[in-house]
């Protein structure tokens, strides 16, 4: 088959942040929204643990440690189910693969909703990590496919900032809930609200059209007869994409899940704040990090994914460091929460695209899907980490040792890859 590319077009000549909503055409448009809603969705879930921990562990008097793993198991269980949507999304389809992921969350979003015991809900929150981790992997190469290069950078990373959304929309739920239900109902009522929009969008993503150069190699393949597997991102030309954007990604999530896992308990514990006056702390940190988010986009394609990680990274572990150690005032630390959220978004504005580029159309969603997932996974043993050194010293210094060892490893990642900014895709890369 001679190549075929996704796309041809010069590089924009609007480099403005939003110049590329206005010049993105009904498909791109239709792509964007349902990625961006999926996402925020998929953020509003998950996050609602971290809002609730402290409930729950007064309720049913669990550990830090304990209670941390929960998260820590979630994240384990999604890299898993990130590796095998993105596997399944180049067998089947993004599209289609991404339904089914939304269904699965929402599903047992609702079951947590029911949890009798700390051990139940642990194993809600793993199977809902399945479909958690899923739904990232199929809807990044999905956009990732679907818009053009010379906007990628800034689409995507845009898409990105859905996080923050739902991270927004779950601590809203958290202070409307925690000011009208008694807390050992308020969690099981956020669980339960948490999963109604899921299931709305589940049946809005059934008109996105699926990407024509995914369907284009998947014909080509079954026509062939050659079908990828699911260890072909270890063969020789692959691997050493393949554990490189592991090690990166493990950074970047592993920093993110560290702070934002135990940051509400910390402000309560540590700072002397209640469930509902935190809620102005996290506000202003997750409004850094929308902007974060959206700056993010716009500078991945501006200066290149590579320089955005490492500017990033050497900001984030700074920021940390002084939002944790430093003895400032409430006041101060309501202020510096916002360029705390930016710094430690900003990066990740740049994963989704750079994935796309690096990994070869054949073994996009495999490659893409282990690499942010494996990176989760890893990632995901900070909080209980966390967790378990907080027993030994004050939260605050574990959640700052931990953080800047993950930024670390973002940065090392960063240089050992190479730069992909303006990357046409093409049926044979």
């Amino acid at each position: 088959m001679a190549s075929t590319q996704t796309v041809s077009t010069p590089e924009a000549d609007d480099t403005s942040l939003t110049g590329f909503f206005q010049d993105m055409n009904p498909r791109e448009r239709r792509t964007f929204w349902a990625c961006f809603l999926g996402w925020a969705l998929d953020a509003m879930d998950f996050m609602i643990y971290p809002l609730v921990i402290g409930t729950i562990i007064a309720m049913w008097q669990v550990e830090r440690g304990t209670a941390g793993l929960a998260v820590t198991v979630t994240l384990v269980v999604s890299a898993l189910g990130g590796w095998l949507a993105g596997y399944l999304s180049d067998r089947i389809g993004r599209v289609r693969t991404l339904q089914i992921t939304i269904l699965w969350f929402s599903l047992f979003t609702l079951l947590c909703a029911f949890a009798q015991n700390f051990e139940q809900l642990m194993v809600l929150r793993a199977f809902l990590g399945l479909g958690f981790g899923g739904e990232w992997a199929a809807g990044a190469v999905l956009i990732g496919e679907t818009i053009r290069a010379k906007y990628r950078g800034r689409a995507v990373g845009t898409v990105q900032s859905g996080w923050a959304v739902g991270w927004g929309a779950a601590v809203l739920l958290q202070a409307v809930c925690y000011s009208y239900i008694p807390p050992e109902q308020a969690w099981r009522w956020m669980f339960a609200l948490g999963a109604l929009p899921a299931l709305l969008l589940f049946f809005l993503r059934r008109y996105v059209e699926e990407p024509e150069i995914s369907s284009a190699v998947r014909k080509a393949d079954e026509k062939k007869q050659d079908r990828p597997s699911i260890l072909e991102i270890f063969s020789p030309d692959v691997l050493r994409i393949t554990l490189f954007t592991s090690l990166l990604c493990t950074g970047a999530q592993g920093g993110y899940y560290a702070i934002t896992t135990w940051l509400p308990t910390f402000l309560r514990t540590e700072r002397g704040l209640t469930v509902v006056g935190s809620t102005g702390y996290l506000a202003l940190l997750i409004v850094g990090s929308f902007i974060g988010y959206v700056w993010g986009a716009y500078l991945a394609d501006r200066i290149g994914r590579r320089k955005l990680f490492m500017v990033f990274a050497v900001l984030a572990s700074l920021l940390v460091v002084a939002y944790t150690q430093l003895p400032i005032s409430n006041q101060w630390m309501l202020f510096l929460g916002f360029p705390l959220g930016i710094c430690a978004s900003a990066y990740f504005s740049g994963i989704g695209a750079f994935l796309t580029e690096l990994f070869p159309t054949r073994l996009r969603g495999s490659g893409q899907g282990f690499a942010y997932n494996f990176g989760r996974g890893i990632g995901a043993l900070f909080p209980a980490l966390v967790g378990y050194l907080s027993a030994a010293m004050p939260l605050s210094k574990a959640i700052a040792i931990f953080a800047v060892i993950a930024y670390g490893l973002l940065l090392i990642g960063a240089l050992l890859l190479p730069e992909t900014r303006g990357k046409e895709l093409h049926v044979h890369d």
